[in-house]
């Protein structure tokens, strides 16, 4: 007297069923947007006044720009590489150096941006801040 419920077939499961791991895979991914956004609030302040003294801001920064073809302006006066070395050289004599903005085209070759780094950084100026658009 054997019971037997189903089907007669011996031969087992012959695929793995991938709908609970995708439905898994969803709900993490819920979870994690969720978490994303609500993980970094901003939150409301009122903060003290003081009457602390303002400090004197850095010296004006020089602007190289170098656009498309390479060429390099200072402070949108073309200028050739010997030229920037030279006035690289001037500021790097000075006690108080001034920042670098370097404003590369996107199109511009990196050996150009290179040179312009390198110069710099022989002149001993270390401050370099790259510039882009928002």
């Amino acid at each position: 007297m054997a019971f037997q419920l189903g089907e007669d077939n011996d031969s087992g499961m012959n695929e793995m069923n991938l709908i609970p791991l995708i439905d898994i895979m969803l709900v993490l991914m819920i979870i994690f947007l969720v978490t994303a956004t609500v993980a970094n609030p901003s939150i409301p302040l009122t903060l003290p006044k003081t009457t602390a003294e303002i400090i004197e801001p850095p010296p004006a920064a020089i602007t190289v720009s170098i656009d498309a073809k390479g060429e390099v302006a200072w402070n949108s006066q073309m200028i050739s590489l010997d030229e920037l070395q030279k006035r690289f050289n001037e500021e790097g004599q000075k006690a108080v150096k001034p920042t670098i903005q370097l404003r590369a085209d996107k199109d511009s070759r990196y050996d150009t941006v290179a040179q312009v780094m390198s110069r710099a950084s022989e002149a001993g100026l270390n401050d370099l801040a790259f510039m882009s658009d928002n």
